[in-house]
């Protein structure tokens, strides 16, 4: 039997003080670099704010809206068998398609340069809300990759 046969055990987060959601929690440590949770929550409650203004929508709306048509429902993982590698398609995790959605947005926020990172999340936030985007892209080529694939769906058993 291997050592490391034990899974880490779950983490609790706490919940943000203003929605009292965890998702917004997971967000803010995502985009905190360097340990400046107090800047990462500054941008992430100042775009909110840029979205309510632009939108006539409440923020924490939108947000939620755009994370959930950016959560993929499949992924493709390498797999090896008899020599050779094989991209096969699985499906995401509940848990997991938060995570894939909070970093895509961040991903293309963070390629994008001139203005300042509130209003670039802000207007990845309202786009990735309409279907449309850098976000929304990455997620729409996962599933192309998966459906292109899926003639190896029948080694997905891990």
């Amino acid at each position: 039997m291997s050592r490391g046969s034990k899974q880490a055990p779950k983490r609790e987060i706490q919940p943000d003080p203003v929605y009292g959601s965890v998702v917004v929690a997971k967000f803010i440590n995502n985009l905190m670099w360097g340990g400046k949770k107090s800047l990462a929550t500054r941008i992430f409650y100042d775009a909110l704010e840029i979205v309510e203004k632009k939108t006539d929508k409440k923020g924490i709306d939108v947000f939620n809206n755009a994370i959930k048509n950016v959560s993929p429902s499949l992924k493709v993982r390498s797999r090896r068998i008899g020599g050779a590698n094989y991209q096969v398609p699985m499906e995401v995790k509940k848990d997991q398609k938060v995570v894939f959605a909070i970093k895509w947005i961040l991903g293309v926020v963070r390629a994008k340069k001139g203005r300042s990172t509130p209003e670039e999340l802000a207007e990845e936030l309202i786009l990735a809300s309409d279907n449309q985007g850098g976000a929304i892209k990455k997620k729409e080529d996962t599933h192309k990759m998966a459906e292109s694939n899926r003639a190896y769906a029948h080694f997905g058993r891990y």
